[in-house]
């Protein structure tokens, strides 16, 4: 999960077509398509192929789900714990406005700080009336775990990634080591692999966007104005000078 606020310039794929001027051949031979029997429910597994991480990191980008107004909550949850789902009356003075709206479809799974649902569970908790979603802020980077609502439904970075390992259970940015091992630069990376900043971020990437290695393809959750499951462009340069570091799954063949 965050431990603090990411200030990554992200640029949706409009921006990055504007930028490069078409299509790139890593957008043109790498989209990941859904697939429910490895994305709803992922087991637990000791290994996980390149191609089947980015298959289940697209279905939560691609998500199509309907929610109402049951599942929206600003205020504290049955254990008064504040939540604030990421939707279109999320408004935060300083922070980053919600998204979803309320009885229409909505695309891509909401960030949720703790979160670790599968697209099965956040669907069933949809239906249950339960908050879609929980926006992180600067109090619940101070409480950690402690804010992390049982209540809502959603995914945060490093659950995300987690999903997309097939891992039994999530970690935090600052437990990468426990489970990948460190690159020695970011030419290195591969698809399924990810960049990551302790108690700040993480990404999986996915491809170059340019011969020059100066935007990568990344998937994630909650980076901003992003309140949700995306694939995005973000500069190298700017990982680079925040202290971004790649790594390798040690349960990822290809």
């Amino acid at each position: 999960m965050m431990g603090s606020p990411l200030h990554i310039f992200c640029i949706r794929y409009v921006g990055i077509l504007a930028v490069l001027g078409g299509l790139s051949a890593c957008q043109q031979s790498m989209s990941p398509k859904q697939s429910a029997d490895c994305c709803v429910t992922p087991a637990p597994a000791a290994k996980v192929k390149r191609h089947e991480c980015l298959r289940i990191a697209e279905a939560y980008a691609s998500f199509k789900w309907k929610p109402s107004q049951v599942n929206v909550l600003h205020g504290n949850d049955t254990k008064g714990i504040r939540v604030d789902t990421p939707d279109v009356a999320y408004k935060p003075e300083g922070g980053f406005a919600g998204w979803w709206q309320p009885e229409t479809w909505n695309e891509g799974l909401p960030y949720k700080w703790g979160g670790f649902d599968t697209l099965e569970t956040f669907e069933k908790g949809v239906a249950q009336g339960r908050p879609a979603g929980d926006a992180f802020t600067a109090q619940k980077r101070n409480m950690n775990d402690s804010a992390v609502s049982d209540h809502a439904v959603g995914v945060d970075c490093s659950g995300l990634v987690a999903r997309c390992w097939r891992m039994p259970t999530s970690f935090s940015t600052y437990e990468i080591a426990k489970h990948c091992d460190r690159l020695p630069d970011y030419e290195s990376l591969r698809p399924g692999d990810v960049v990551n900043k302790e108690h700040e971020h993480i990404s999986i990437f996915v491809c170059w966007e340019d011969s020059a290695h100066e935007i990568m393809t990344v998937y994630d959750a909650g980076c901003p104005p992003n309140l949700r499951v995306v694939k995005h462009g973000t500069y190298t340069s700017y990982l680079k000078s925040k202290g971004y570091q790649a790594w390798r799954y040690r349960g990822m063949v290809d």
